[in-house]
C-alpha cells in the first residue's frame, strides 16, 4: 500500500533570481541582462534587501502572452 505522505513532492520558489530567470527562458544570464537593460524583459525586478528577484508566475504569465517588450507589459497587466 502507498502513503501519499511517502511520495516527493518538489515545491518550486515563488521568487527567483537572475540566474534561474535566464535558465527559465533558455538563454545565458549575460543575455538576460542585456535584454532588460534594452526593455525587453517585460517583468520588473522586486529588491528584497540587497536581493533582486523576480516573481516566477509573472515571468511565466510574460512567456505565455509572447514575451512583450516592458512598456507593453505594462500596458497588459494594467488591462488585465
Amino acid at each position: 500500500m502507498c502513503d501519499l505522505m511517502d511520495i516527493p513532492v518538489k515545491i518550486e520558489p515563488f521568487m527567483v533570481n537572475a540566474k534561474e530567470v535566464a535558465r527559465l527562458l533558455g538563454i545565458s544570464r549575460s543575455n538576460f541582462y542585456g535584454l532588460l537593460s534594452a526593455g525587453r524583459i517585460g517583468p520588473a525586478p522586486i529588491h528584497l534587501g540587497r536581493r533582486v528577484l523576480w516573481q516566477r508566475a509573472e515571468i511565466e504569465a510574460w512567456v505565455r502572452a509572447d514575451c512583450p517588450a516592458r512598456e507593453k507589459w505594462i500596458v497588459l497587466k494594467e488591462t488585465a
